[in-house]
């Protein structure tokens, strides 16, 4: 006979599980950093004796269910186990649920001791330490061994049930996905290719940087072989990650999929939203106090949760779906619509969901940013999990937005003016130590090498008094508080780990009066690796895509991929002869050159839009050059029609932009390279004939990127390149590859600078191209 399939669980999840109870209640704030509490632990375990044993594993057996964990200490001369916390603030104000909650995983660790090590009875307590003054308050309180077990099986029956479904869902859905066939007739060229990247990177359980070309069918070539690996290598979850909700949307249109071509796959699919957009009352505070939907939360979540569930369970085993029949997706719509059916918050919903789904959807910061949920998640539950990040070019720039703050001297300005008065004495400390800054730096822009102390620690003590005002005052909500106070404690928790891979810097300006400066604070992140490496660290696989990952050695340095990560370069299925590639060498568009350019640049479109009507897109490298060549082109070629990408375009007047490119239509919309148009963006036929790219998109020559391009060449030894020729020359094949986007499509680029004939810059661009020269044609 087999084994009986078990079930493991987390001390903490199985007890958030069955003895959380009550308001969701965020106002015990500020929490402690990681390194906060890290340093918190260790003070505590530092004051006892030789023999108290610290990250004491236990787990025990009930049934199916296999319970595990780490005690924080345990005093064998006191006979006592000991769950440690640590806060800020004042500890009466910790709501009543969390308390119990607390109470609720040392007694599970105290059944769990006692049968590991055949006690009666032993001491039980919760040691909550101040990261302020140091002290511990201690709540104790003894247990015998019997009464320990009664309590851990309780809490044991009341998951059981919820665990053997889970169970059942797990056998269904590994079987299903064993005997899963790829979705369509047969892989386009280029699929099965990086489908067996994918499918080979997880069975070695190493990472994967994989450059794809578009058209490809990049998403169901990735998902397809990692929902496979699932089932093949005792994966949990698969985590798809984008940067934009265009590619949220692509993976949920791939699942669907998937899913249509075998219909009773029991596959759980969650889409997560930010916070902001899944918030329904923004002027409310996260309490119950204050909002509706945290009010009796935990009580009315398990209730959520089942529904939740139900709308993705598939047809019976053995049964035909009904006709026209789909299996919903959690997406944030659906989930939405979950959550106020049951009255509860749909931002907290999908937190919870996260748990009990297969595939999860959401933006970058879900799994690599400093707060992550997903991969907070991760560790507590001991998943095995693979990762899918889409356009991973985007990596980068979004990790060092992740890892940088910045504050603005007017803000606090503004600040001091109308908080409440318990808060003007340490804001106006702050506002000195910013002032004495000003003061010393007599230059516009100054990078530091270290952090100022005094000003760090004027602003920590701000933060700890305006988390300990909403804490006392539950019904306050100030936007601006909220704001300052929130860059505060980012600022504060980054300064923790400053180091060789961010830069502090401060930007000086002339503020509206002359006796007021202003200036912006910035802890600047320029190489990601180091918070990004151990994320890589606690998955089974990362498999990061694009069309655009060269060259590796950028991304494997900047990002920390492992030395063990596995790198593919799929082969394209498009060929030479559907995409004439210009280089228009005899026009510079450097700085100093482009008034002189704009009349060349306007010569060259025209005469490729007379011998080829149709819809172009032309990209520039900012705003004022695009509209300087737009009315210059427009001069010259009134009879042209033409539209132009504006400043600060909402979701509504993007799609407009678009809907001008149809299968009838001619003329050129101008566009900024970079931004909206320059990636993202299908346009395949007639909708897109070409493209006009009048720079090498490298970032703009000034203090901070030169102060990066130091840094750069000190660390890796290629400045230059790592600073502006890589991100630059990344943007401009985006751009580009929104002209090819089938294989039946034909267009055509002209590369408009004199530096694209350079070799080491048609070295980054894809080897299918076949570059030519483009002289202007009389």
């Amino acid at each position: 006979m087999s084994a009986q399939p078990q079930y493991t669980i987390a001390v903490r999840a199985l007890c958030e599980f069955t003895a959380k109870t009550g308001d969701l209640d965020l106002r015990f704030t500020p929490s402690p950093t990681a390194q906060e509490g890290i340093a918190g632990h260790a003070v505590v375990t530092a004051r006892r004796g030789d023999d108290y044993q610290t990250e004491l594993a236990l787990s025990g057996d009930f049934g199916p269910l296999r319970v595990r964990g780490r005690a924080d200490g345990y005093d064998a001369r006191a006979n006592r186990i000991e769950e440690i916390k640590t806060y800020r603030g004042d500890l009466k104000k910790m709501p009543d649920n969390q308390r119990q909650l607390h109470w609720a995983q040392v007694k599970v660790y105290g059944h769990l001791l006692c049968q590991d090590q055949g006690l009666d009875k032993v001491n039980l307590a919760l040691v909550y330490f101040d990261i302020g003054s140091q002290k511990e308050t201690v709540l104790q309180e003894t247990h015998t061994a019997a009464s320990l077990q009664a309590w851990f099986e309780q809490q044991c029956t009341l998951f059981l049930q919820w665990a053997q479904q889970e169970l059942a869902h797990r056998a269904e859905r590994d079987a299903q996905l064993k005997a899963m066939r790829f979705p369509h007739g047969d892989f386009r060229p280029g699929q099965r290719q990086l489908a067996e990247a994918m499918y080979k990177a997880s069975k070695r359980g190493v990472c994967l940087l994989a450059q794809a070309p578009t058209g490809i069918g990049k998403t169901v070539g990735s998902l397809f072989p990692m929902l496979k690996a699932s089932a093949e290598h005792g994966v949990d979850k698969v985590f798809f990650l984008a940067a934009k909700t265009s590619g949220r949307q692509m993976a949920l249109d791939a699942v669907e999929v998937i899913r249509a071509g075998a219909p009773l796959l029991p596959l759980r699919t969650l889409e997560m939203a930010s916070k902001s957009t899944a918030c329904v009352n923004p002027d409310k505070a996260c309490h119950g106090d204050s909002c509706p939907l945290a009010k009796g939360f935990y009580d009315r979540l398990p209730a959520a949760r089942q529904a939740a569930l139900d709308i993705m369970l598939p047809p019976a085993s053995g049964s035909e779906p009904e006709s026209g029949a789909t299996l919903l997706a959690l997406d944030r719509d659906t989930l939405r619509a979950v959550a106020l059916a049951h009255d509860v918050c749909p931002y907290y919903l999908s937190s919870e969901m996260a748990r009990w789904c297969d595939i999860v959807i959401g933006d970058y910061n879900y799994y690599f940013d400093l707060s992550a949920m997903l991969h907070s998640l991760t560790l507590l539950n001991d998943w095995k999990v693979n990762v899918l990040v889409d356009e991973a070019h985007n990596m980068v720039s979004r990790a060092r937005k992740m890892y940088s703050a910045d504050m603005e001297h007017a803000a606090l300005r503004l600040l001091r003016k109308v908080v409440p008065e318990e808060l003007k004495k340490p804001l106006d400390r702050v506002h000195r130590q910013w002032n004495q800054l000003e003061k010393d730096q007599t230059a516009e822009y100054q990078s530091h090498a270290t952090l100022p102390e005094k000003f760090m620690g004027a602003l920590q003590t701000a933060a700890t008094a305006i988390g300990d005002y909403m804490a006392e005052h539950p019904s306050y909500v100030d936007a601006g508080l909220q704001e300052f106070y929130f860059n505060a404690l980012l600022f504060t928790r980054l300064a923790e780990s400053f180091g060789d891979h961010a830069l502090f810097d401060i930007e000086k300006s002339e503020g509206a009066r002359a006796s007021h400066s202003n200036s912006v604070l910035c802890i600047r992140n320029i190489v990601p690796a180091p918070f990004l490496k151990p994320r890589f660290e606690s998955t089974h696989t990362t498999a990061l895509f694009s069309a655009t990952l060269s060259p590796w050695n950028y991304f494997g340095d900047m990002l920390g991929m492992p030395d063990t990560t596995a790198w593919v370069d799929v082969e394209s299925p498009f060929v030479a002869e559907q995409l004439s590639v210009q280089v228009a060498a005899h026009i510079s568009t450097r700085y100093q050159h482009r008034q002189q350019s704009l009349r060349p640049i306007a010569e060259l479109m025209g005469e490729q839009y007379r011998r080829q009507p149709g819809n172009y897109l032309a990209f520039f490298s900012s705003f004022d050059y695009m509209e300087k060549a737009a009315n210059q082109f427009a001069e010259h070629y009134p009879e042209v029609p033409v539209w132009r990408q504006s400043r600060r375009m909402d979701e509504t007047e993007r799609a407009q932009f678009l809907a001008r490119f149809t299968l009838d239509s001619a003329g050129i919309g101008f566009a900024v390279l970079g931004g909206s148009f320059g990636e993202g963006v299908d346009l395949p036929g007639a909708r897109l004939i070409g493209a006009f790219v009048a720079t090498l998109g490298l970032p703009q020559i000034n203090p901070v990127n030169e102060q990066i391009r130091q840094r750069m060449d000190a660390i890796f030894g290629a400045g230059y390149d790592y600073t502006y020729t890589y991100p630059g020359m990344q943007k401009v094949v985006q751009a580009a590859g929104r002209v090819i986007r089938t294989q039946s499509d034909r267009g055509t680029v002209y590369l408009i600078d004199d530096r694209f004939g350079r070799p080491e810059i048609q070295q980054l661009m894809p080897a299918w191209w076949r570059i030519e020269s483009a002289l202007l044609r009389p």
